[in-house]
C-alpha cells in the first residue's frame, strides 16, 4: 500500500514548469514522477529541453535588474512570508516528500523544518549583508568593499532531500538579490515544484524564480544552455563528483562562480576511551536517516580494538529492532531505496564485501516482500580498505565495521580518500578530541555526535568533495560579489 496522497491544499501538487510567474505544461514529452515503495506513477512532469531552459534563464535575466534593487527589507519580508507557508503546510509537503523519495512520513515532515530553518535564516540575513569601510591610505580619500548579488543563479538539485536541498540553494540566492532558475532531480520534482509554488504565493515577483522539470536523459539538454551562456553567473549543485566536475569544466569558458557539495565517504571513529552507547546514538543518527541516503552518512567505520566487541553488539541489537516499510505505516523507520539502481548499487558493496572475507551480522539483502526497492539494514564485520564500500559511497542502510588499534593508524586510514565531506569521532580525551579533528580532512567534523547540520553552520567539502559553502553567513557570501569603491579629492 503506497501513501495516500491527500493534501489539505490539492493545488500544491504541481505539474507543470514555472516560467516568469506562470506554470507551463512544456513543449516536450512527459516525464512520469513514481513512488519508490510501490513503482506506481505518482503523476506526470514537463519532460523540458533547451527551450524551456531558455526561456527560464531570459526572465531571470529580464527580472535580475530590478529585484537586485529592491531594498534588502522587503526582500527579506518576502522570504519571511515563505517560510510562514512552508511551515503551515508542513503535513502537506512532508507527504509529498515520503510519497516521491520513499522516507518516513515523521522524516518528510521533518525535511520540511529543517528547510525552513534555511529559508527563515537567509531571510534574516538578507539584511546583513554589510560591506567594509577600508581605512584611507591618504588623506581625501574614502574605500568601500560592497557586496552585491552575482547575478542570475542556475540550482540544480538532489533527490534524496528534495525540499531541504532547494531551500538551502534558493534562499540565500534571493536574499542576496539573485534571480534563479532551478533544475530539480527527475525523481523528486514534485516537493521542489510546491515549494516554488509557496515562494510565488509569498510575493516573489514573475521571473525571480523560475522552475523546469526534466529527465535524466533531458538534463543535460537543459543545464548546457544554462553553462554555455554567459548570463548565468553562478552554478550551485549537489550530486556525484563526476557531474561536478563536469560541471566546472563547462563553466570555465564563462568563468561563473561555483557552489558544488559533491560525493562523500565519510568516517566514523570510535576510540577505546569512547562511551560506546552515546557512539552507537550517535551512529544510528548519522548512518540511518533517510535509509542511509544522505551525502553525510558515515561510510567507512573504525571502531578500536577494545571496544570493538561491545560496538558491535550493541549496533546490531539497535538495528535489529529498525521498522523497514512505506511511509504508508507511521511506525516505520526505514523506507524504499529511492530507485532500483540505487538497491542494485548497495547489493553490489554487499556481495563484494563478503566475497572479500567480511562477515554478514544483520540484514544483507533485499527485502522484496516488502515492495522493488528495499534493502536491510546491514551490518558487516571484518570490512577493510579493499573492499568496493570502503572505496565508493554505498547510500544506503549498510555499516562496514574495522577494527583499528592506533590513532595515527586510524586518521591515515580515515584521510585515504579523495573525498572530504563529513567526518565523525567519538572519544573522551580531550587532547585527542583537537588532535583528530584538526588531523581530520574534511569540511565536517562532528565530534560525540552524529547529527551535524544547522543553518547557522557552514556545510560544505574539501578535497573531491567539492567548494563552496551552504548555510550561514558564508552560504550568503557565495551568492555574493566584492566591489571595492574608492572616492577621492574629500579634501
Amino acid at each position: 500500500m503506497s501513501l495516500t496522497l491527500t493534501l489539505t491544499r490539492p493545488d500544491l501538487l504541481r505539474n507543470a514548469n514555472f516560467i516568469n510567474g506562470l506554470w507551463s505544461p512544456g513543449a516536450g514529452g512527459l516525464l512520469d514522477v513514481t513512488d519508490p515503495a510501490t513503482g506506481a506513477v505518482i503523476t506526470s512532469v514537463p519532460d523540458s529541453g533547451a527551450a524551456e531552459a531558455l526561456a527560464a534563464l531570459d526572465a531571470a535575466h529580464a527580472a535580475f535588474p530590478v529585484w537586485r534593487k529592491v531594498p534588502a527589507k522587503q526582500r527579506a519580508a518576502i522570504i519571511k512570508r515563505w517560510n510562514d507557508l512552508v511551515l503551515a503546510h508542513q503535513d502537506d509537503l512532508g507527504k509529498l516528500i515520503s510519497r516521491e523519495q520513499g522516507k518516513p512520513l515523521a522524516e518528510g515532515k521533518g525535511e520540511v523544518t529543517y528547510a525552513a530553518s534555511y529559508i527563515e535564516w537567509f531571510g534574516e540575513e538578507a539584511t546583513r549583508m554589510n560591506g567594509d569601510v577600508i581605512p584611507a591610505p591618504v588623506p581625501g580619500r574614502r574605500m568601500f568593499a560592497l557586496k552585491e548579488a552575482v547575478g542570475v543563479v542556475a540550482a540544480i538539485t538532489p533527490w534524496n532531500f528534495p525540499a531541504a536541498m532547494i531551500a538551502r540553494k534558493i534562499a540565500p540566492a534571493l536574499a542576496a538579490g539573485c534571480t534563479v532558475v532551478c533544475k530539480p532531480a527527475e525523481d523528486t520534482p514534485l516537493t521542489s515544484l510546491a515549494l516554488v509554488f509557496l515562494a510565488h504565493e509569498a510575493g516573489v515577483p514573475p521571473g525571480v524564480l523560475n522552475i523546469v522539470t526534466a529527465s535524466r536523459d533531458n538534463t543535460p539538454a537543459v543545464v548546457d544552455v544554462w553553462l554555455d551562456d554567459p548570463r548565468v553567473r553562478k552554478i550551485t549543485f549537489t550530486g556525484s563528483t563526476p557531474v561536478g566536475k563536469h560541471l566546472a569544466r563547462r563553466s570555465a569558458d564563462t568563468l561563473k562562480k561555483l557552489s558544488l557539495e559533491l560525493g562523500g565517504n565519510a568516517p566514523f571513529i570510535v576510540f577505546d576511551d569512547a562511551d560506546v552507547d552515546a557512539a552507537v546514538d550517535g551512529f544510528m543518527a548519522a548512518k540511518f536517516r533517510n535509509g542511509g541516503q544522505t551525502c553525510v552518512s558515515p561510510n567507512r567505520v573504525f571502531v578500536h580494538r577494545n571496544v570493538f566487541d561491545a560496538f558491535a553488539t550493541k549496533l546490531t541489537g539497535r538495528v535489529a529492532a529498525l521498522k523497514v516499510g512505506p511511509a504508508s505505516d507511521l511506525a516505520s523507520q526505514i523506507g524504499p531505496m529511492i530507485n532500483d539502481r540505487a538497491v542494485e548499487k548497495i547489493e553490489r558493496h554487499v556481495n563484494d564485501a563478503v566475497v572479500h572475507g567480511a562477515r554478514v551480522l544483520i540484514g544483507g539483502k533485499r527485502l522484496a516482500e516488502l515492495g522493488p526497492n528495499y534493502y536491510a539494514p546491514t551490518v558487516l564485520t571484518g570490512a577493510d580498505a579493499t573492499m568496493a564500500c570502503a572505496c565508493e559511497e554505498t547510500f544506503g542502510p549498510v555499516a562496514p565495521l574495522t577494527v583499528f588499534d592506533d590513532e595515527a593508524e586510524v586518521i591515515t586510514a580515515a584521510n585515504g580518500t579523495p573525498y572530504g565531506l563529513a567526518a565523525y569521532f567519538f572519544s573522551s580525551d580531550l587532547r585527542r578530541i583537537w588532535r583528530v579533528a584538526e588531523a581530520l580532512e574534511s569540511g565536517l567534523v562532528g565530534i560525540n555526535e552524529g547529527a551535524l547540520a544547522a543553518e547557522a553552520a557552514p556545510f560544505g567539502g574539501v578535497k573531491q568533495s567539492g567548494y563552496g559553502r551552504e548555510g550561514s553567513v558564508h552560504g550568503l557570501d557565495d551568492y555574493m560579489v566584492v566591489k571595492y569603491v574608492c572616492q577621492g579629492n574629500l579634501l
